[in-house]
């Protein structure tokens, strides 16, 4: 009896090691510098040329590890986005909140570097601008690409690309578009 209850605590605790290993859970966060582009960017019957906004991302990570080379990361974060908008006589900025949930499969290259590839899911919970036009969509879906270093076993930066598949704006034909610096902790 005693050789049995040893044997399964022995079990339990390499396979408690096992997933420790493989599945990490951490908090990442970085800039954003966002843009909104389309070909018709008219709001009241005014035409605008949009720029690019600096603004930020923050949240959870998890990185799945699936083979030696191979991990699915999944991200839960609170990323702003948007754009200044301009023409001849006006400009304002229009800063939207969203809740992002990338879903990226990382492939390593070597052990510091990786390839990111994934969809990102993004609900809009807040927008923030100088006129009076709430016309935002309520749903973004992306496509992303970027690299990762891992610089220690814990400690990771990343660099991404964000392009948006679906309509920003209800009123207009724009979709955002996001470079992302991202630096993380994986405990």
């Amino acid at each position: 009896m005693k050789k049995t209850i040893f044997a399964a605590v022995v079990l339990l605790a390499m396979s408690a090691s096992v997933q420790a290993q493989l599945v990490k859970i951490g908090i990442k966060g970085g800039l954003n510098y966002a843009n909104q582009n389309g070909s018709d960017i008219t709001i009241n019957s005014t035409n605008y040329q949009t720029s690019a906004i600096t603004s930020y991302h923050a949240g959870l990570v998890a990185e799945i590890k699936l083979v030696d080379s191979f991990s699915i990361q999944p991200e839960l974060l609170y990323s702003t986005q948007g754009a200044t908008y301009k023409n001849a006589v006006e400009e304002f900025q229009n800063e939207l909140g969203y809740l992002s949930i990338p879903v990226m499969a990382k492939i390593y290259l070597n052990k510091v570097v990786s390839l990111e590839l994934g969809p990102q899911a993004s609900f809009l919970l807040s927008e923030r601008n100088n006129f009076d036009v709430k016309d935002a969509s309520t749903f973004d879906f992306a496509a992303n690409a970027g690299l990762g270093f891992k610089i220690t076993k814990s400690f990771f930066l990343e660099g991404r690309y964000s392009l948006g598949l679906t309509d920003a704006s209800k009123d207009a034909q724009v979709k955002n578009s996001v470079v992302q610096v991202s630096a993380g902790f994986l405990f």
